[in-house]
């Protein structure tokens, strides 16, 4: 297989996909396409934002029944969206989502629950976490496995742990009713597959998130899915969970893609609640990290999280929501008890069957091409290529 077909689900093109990609030329930018077996189709003439075309009544068949323009075939849309191989005068992918808000769920497994435990307890100091791991598994690990979230086994559970002063914020999140659920990036800032993701300078204790990422429209619809890394700052976040925003939200920091799956007649919902992601992280230096993150293992089914998100909101551009992840690397990858941090040049490779695969390479988010393409520059592009019209808004 090419290293190009990486990119693609494990039935090829099969399914229902969408994306975006920036085209060069006299006018370049950003363009909504469909990936088919006779190559990638330019639809921004019918669906000039991703959001438009989410909100279509049936968005896989909407797809369909736009012919589009064609652009390239997908191996060389895919040749030119992989880490550090890309030629910015040809179509190359972007992030999938435009005017989506992009949202995420935390602590909804069990194992990545007593993690985000251990980097409360150890203050945000990766030295401390392997003498932690032990004591905080031994009290709760067992007791998390199969627990239904906002349960009576939950709430006695909760009670019995405040009794021996051990509740924790993550712990309320995790078991009890309601969702930890925030604003990962702002609108127009992810990037998608090939480009680099970044970690700030100043965090030592860092690591990549892989998670399924639903697209939800502007009706609380869910139409389809992507793979993202929500790359989490384990010091930063450590220190205090009101540095969550320092964590998660930096330049370069949320990767989806490569593309949206598009619901349709052989694709839905219960293959992404049984979806299996893996990950792959492969360093400048030879070393190498496998994890992987079982969406049957999620304590919150995903309906109930997208209820979540917008049980007091609206999105009438729609969202992206990270769904959470099992993953949580506690091995050492240098000195002993240090434990799993990034370094520069790591390849991070996230994929599985259905969703295909979504490639970055790590840098420093202030060393990371800095986000400039925000609303005003969409609008404007979007204004001057002519797209702009009513009645494909």
């Amino acid at each position: 297989m090419s290293e190009t077909h990486n990119i693609l689900p494990q039935d090829g093109l099969a399914g229902t996909l969408v994306g975006r990609v920036w085209l060069g030329g006299t006018l370049p930018g950003p363009a909504v396409v469909a990936l088919r077996p006779d190559g990638v189709f330019d639809l921004s003439a019918h669906y000039p934002t991703m959001s438009t075309l989410l909100d279509t009544p049936q968005p896989a068949e909407a797809v369909r029944k736009a012919p589009g323009q064609r652009l390239c075939s997908v191996d060389e849309l895919l040749a030119n969206s992989l880490p550090g191989s890309r030629n910015a005068a040809l179509p190359h992918l972007l992030a999938p989502c435009d005017l989506q808000v992009v949202k995420a769920a935390g602590v909804t497994f069990a194992a990545s629950l007593i993690e985000r435990v251990i980097e409360e307890q150890a203050r945000g100091d990766a030295s401390r976490a392997q003498g932690l791991r032990s004591q905080v598994t031994g009290l709760i690990g067992a007791s998390l496995a199969d627990m239904r979230p906002g349960s009576p086994q939950a709430m006695a559970l909760k009670t019995l742990l405040q009794e021996k002063g051990l509740w924790s914020q993550y712990l309320e999140v995790g078991i009890g009713p309601d969702a930890e659920v925030f604003t990962k990036a702002p609108v127009l800032a992810s990037v998608g597959c090939g480009e680099d993701i970044g970690i700030r300078s100043d965090s030592a204790w860092n690591n990549p998130e892989p998670e399924v990422v639903l697209a939800v429209n502007s009706r609380g619809d869910i139409v389809g899915a992507a793979l993202g890394n929500d790359v989490n700052l384990r010091d930063i976040e450590g220190r205090s969970a009101l540095l969550l925003g320092k964590a998660k939200d930096n330049n370069a920091s949320c990767a989806i893609g490569p593309f949206i799956r598009l619901f349709d007649a052989g694709f839905g919902l219960d293959a992404v609640r049984n979806e299996t992601v893996h990950l792959h992280v492969a360093g400048a230096d030879g070393y190498q990290l496998r994890g992987i993150n079982t969406m049957a293992s999620i304590s919150r089914d995903p309906v109930d999280l997208v209820a979540q998100t917008l049980s007091a909101h609206q999105y009438p551009d729609g969202f992206m929501l990270f769904l959470g992840t099992l993953f949580a690397p506690i091995e050492d990858r240098d000195q002993p008890g240090g434990g799993f941090t990034h370094k520069l040049g790591d390849v991070v490779t996230i994929h599985s069957a259905w969703l295909g695969g979504l490639h970055n390479r790590v840098t420093h988010c202030e060393t990371a091409p800095p986000w400039r393409f925000g609303l005003r520059a969409f609008m404007g592009n979007l204004a001057a290529r002519g797209l702009l019209k009513s009645e494909a808004l």
